[in-house]
């Protein structure tokens, strides 16, 4: 197991994540960082808001980035 932090960085700002979880690995963490960030988007388009520029940043019990979630990447337009 290994805990890892969702902090939400835009730009120079960065908005920790306190709690953390702990995930069985990475890829099950990358799965959960992209299913909130498209739920974080979903809320952001019905009230207006700008869904452009902002990222999860996976980060370590020791403060190391391991991934980067830039939200816009998890927007998924058509399935082909």
């Amino acid at each position: 197991m290994i805990r890892l932090y969702f902090h939400i960085r835009q730009g120079d700002r960065l908005s920790k994540d306190p709690e953390g979880a702990e995930f069985n690995d990475l890829e099950t963490a990358r799965a959960e960082a992209v299913r909130s960030a498209r739920e974080l988007l979903s809320q952001r388009v019905l009230n207006g808001e700008e869904i452009d520029g902002q990222a999860f940043e996976l980060t370590s019990e020791d403060g190391a980035v391991v991934d980067t979630v830039r939200f816009r990447d998890v927007l998924r337009l058509h399935e082909e």
